[in-house]
């Protein structure tokens, strides 16, 4: 993909967390598991992360980078099981949010990604998403 963030800033999706990995904290390496992530990669090779944590407050924001060559920087939406089995709406202004996690403009946005993480708890986890649209205007 190739994606201006400044002339399509907004992205939203809606995602239902069915169950939280038993212990997941993304904080910590040995708990870095999530019922739902977004991931966002750009051509210089950060990652915005946006995440439904087990533990985490929501509105948390931190580095989460472990591979080599590519920063990620986490960023949480959702957090806890006070939401479970409800389908929630999301936007975030990817722009913006750029700017705040890597203090720079934001390049091109060149990737997506979905994913679930159980693996570090040797738990499981279920979600469902929908409905993932990059867009100009707020949705």
């Amino acid at each position: 993909m190739d994606v201006d963030p400044y002339a399509e800033r907004y992205l939203s999706w809606r995602w239902k967390v069915a169950k939280l990995p038993d212990g997941g904290d993304f904080r910590r390496a040995a708990t870095d598991d999530q019922a739902a992530q977004v991931l966002v990669a750009f051509a210089d090779r950060h990652v915005l992360s946006y995440i439904w944590d087990s533990t985490a407050p929501k509105g948390t924001i931190q580095s989460a980078s472990a591979i080599p060559l590519v920063h990620i920087v986490d960023v949480v939406c959702e957090s806890g099981p006070a939401q479970l089995n409800r389908w929630i709406p999301e936007m975030r202004d990817v722009a913006a949010d750029y700017e705040r996690a890597y203090g720079k403009s934001a390049p091109h946005v060149k990737g997506l990604r979905i994913q679930i993480n159980s693996q570090h708890t040797g738990s499981a986890a279920e979600s469902y998403f929908g409905e993932v649209v990059f867009g100009s205007k707020p949705q």
